[in-house]
């Protein structure tokens, strides 16, 4: 047998990514990416099959929406098909400053930063505010972006149990003395739970402990609190002081944002090198998002929509209520989660089996998600299937 030592540089990589492979296969955790042609909010075709999609998070359909596609050609006839540059090289088109000066008044700050999407945006906030000598503590669940924001920033990075105060809080009065600074970093919809955090002790404990707290709203913003977001599903709302979002999902374009204080937006517009050393966002999705940001302030009705069709399921389902547009079928085990994919596609359902490391070990799910633009008796129909699968909970791997 050939040692890697006397394999030419080419082919020890294809071994060691073949390998790699293999083991992915034989664990049922290799993925694949097929080609997905939509056909409208709510339909695709994939391999000559037209299935009903139910793993999108174009929870409002806007991504169709002709008003939203209009506005996003005219972008494109005005402005051109991309920016050419970073804005801080040529400067940004006037959409990119009407896009966060509306972001900003929509979510009550003084001031917004748009980068070219949300993983860009949360590898931008935590190593440009925190480094060597701090600390940041994340809930164990949070998304991947958001860890890797964390571990980028060089500070140390815990995490705490989920949803869970008493940990948190443990934790600060621990380890926060011998910390020069300290951020708490959380989602406010759970991507693949649909939960939300409890925002406002979240931020009581952050002040108690002056630690400073990013609120990840992708999941939240045009669905929960009638569009507003999670902060504004308690009263009164319980505002972050970092209250990041995308544009990607309910308003249906590309990108990311940060909204906050004038002073931080300044300083992330200097340091933060995901906006300094990459192109500006293309105009198009520029446009679209302002489009789409004009419906959901406009159509309470719409925005409340996927979550009253999330909970018509879970009730015709025999599932618990949900609070979101997310519902997680948990089923154990990977093997369990793709055939329970591969049973709703025969029945013209898209819903893409969710398996480790996406989500922890032993809870390979169904991840079923909620759009505006779903019909009530599409949605009973997967009902009556899924409720099949929802009481048989496999054993962990």
């Amino acid at each position: 047998m050939t040692s890697p030592e006397s394999m030419p540089a080419a082919a020890s990589l294809d071994a060691f990514a073949s390998s790699k492979l293999a083991g992915l296969e034989r664990r049922q955790l290799r993925r694949r990416i097929v080609t997905t042609d939509g056909l409208d909010a709510v339909r695709v075709e994939q391999d000559g099959r037209t299935l009903l999609n139910f793993c999108s998070n174009d929870y409002l359909g806007l991504s169709r929406h002709p008003e939203v596609i209009a506005a996003a050609q005219a972008a494109t006839a005005r402005h051109g098909t991309g920016a050419g540059a970073s804005r801080l090289v040529t400067g940004g088109h006037p959409l990119l400053f009407e896009l966060e000066a509306r972001l900003a008044r929509f979510k009550g700050t003084k001031d917004c930063i748009v980068f070219g999407s949300g993983y860009l945006a949360n590898l931008a906030i935590a190593p440009a505010l925190m480094g060597a000598g701090d600390l940041i503590l994340i809930d164990e669940l949070a998304h991947a972006c958001l860890f890797a924001g964390a571990q980028l920033s060089r500070a140390r990075v815990e995490t705490f149990r989920h949803n869970d105060l008493a940990d948190l809080e443990a934790r600060l009065v621990e380890m926060r003395p011998d910390a020069r600074r300290a951020m708490i970093l959380t989602d406010g919809v759970f991507s693949m739970d649909g939960d939300l955090a409890p925002l406002p002790g979240l931020l009581a404990i952050a002040d108690r402990h002056d630690a400073w707290t990013l609120v990840d709203d992708a999941h939240g913003v045009g669905v929960i609190a009638g569009g507003r977001g999670s902060a504004h599903a308690f009263t009164p709302p319980a505002l972050a002081p970092l209250q990041m979002g995308t544009l990607s999902k309910s308003l249906g374009s590309y990108g990311g944002y940060l909204c906050a204080s004038n002073a931080v937006c300044e300083l992330l517009r200097t340091r933060a090198r995901p906006l300094v050393f990459t192109t500006a966002p293309a105009p198009a999705s520029i446009a679209a998002a302002l489009k789409a940001l004009d419906l959901v302030e406009t159509d309470t009705a719409m925005c409340e929509r996927p979550a009253l069709l999330a909970r018509r399921f879970c009730a015709a389902a025999g599932l618990p209520a949900p609070v979101s547009p997310i519902v997680p079928v948990i089923l154990g085990s990977a093997s369990a989660a793709l055939e329970a994919s591969s049973r709703l596609r025969e029945a013209g359902f898209l819903v893409t089996a969710i398996r480790p490391p996406t989500v922890p070990r032993g809870t390979a799910r169904l991840r079923i998600t909620f759009s505006a633009a779903h019909d009530e008796a599409d949605i009973d129909r997967l009902a009556g299937l899924v409720a099949a699968y929802a009481p048989q909970q496999e054993a962990a791997e």
